[in-house]
């Protein structure tokens, strides 16, 4: 009797568990959706029609004004599609159907004479083959675009597992034939979270994206 009351308890426990997380999750997408839309509705810079398909740091979370997000650095009229916790695979952080290959044709409806994907770090635990996948849907969506890949750099919460995906996403892009930025190689100043940058950083890191691409030879 007394260990069907326990198990009776701990099942009750782990359902309350499961529905809390859910709606943290749900109230968190909500959330990043937001500041997605907030943020695509900031264009900056003029020139060329520059789209940015990215994750948090695109999006500028952490950042008191998320206009100044690194693709303000960019050379041209900069439109951001960033979703925090996004990737190239698919079950990239907790909210669904946000990876970049999804969000990609709407993100380039209105045209883009350059696509800039920015991204890795939410991939850090997905399998090889999930990022492959990510990496051949994103590239289809893009297809006929001129499109720029630029990897994750070393934040010190995942900085271990950096080198895994940055090598990977080097490989595919040179597969595919797209130029790729690596960024993993830089000192950057992160936030007390060592995840998302602070506005120094989003400047470093913006210069450094924007300087890569103006040498580029196609570009």
């Amino acid at each position: 009797m007394l260990g069907a009351l326990l198990a009776f308890l701990f099942a009750s426990l782990l359902v309350v568990h499961v529905a809390s997380r859910a709606g943290a999750d749900v109230d968190r997408c909500e959330r990043f959706t937001a500041d997605s839309r907030a943020r695509a509705a900031i264009a900056t810079g003029t020139g060329q029609r520059v789209v940015v398909i990215g994750d948090s740091w695109s999006a500028g979370l952490g950042l008191d004004r998320p206009a100044d997000s690194w693709p303000a650095r960019l050379d041209g009229r900069v439109h951001v599609a960033g979703f925090s916790g996004s990737g190239f695979s698919a079950e990239a952080g907790s909210c669904r159907r946000v990876s970049f290959a999804v969000r990609a044709p709407g993100a380039v409806r209105a045209g883009a004479d350059l696509v800039v994907v920015e991204g890795g770090l939410n991939d850090f635990d997905e399998p090889d083959a999930a990022i492959r996948v990510g990496f051949a849907d994103l590239m289809r969506a893009l297809d006929g675009r001129r499109v720029v890949v630029v990897g994750p750099a070393a934040a010190p919460v995942r900085a271990d597992r950096v080198p895994r995906v940055d090598e990977l996403l080097a490989g595919l892009s040179e597969r595919y034939g797209v130029p790729y930025v690596r960024t993993s190689g830089l000192d950057l100043p992160y936030l007390d979270d060592r995840l998302h940058l602070t506005p120094e950083g989003h400047v470093e890191f913006g210069d450094f994206v924007a300087q890569q691409i103006r040498d580029l030879p196609a570009l």
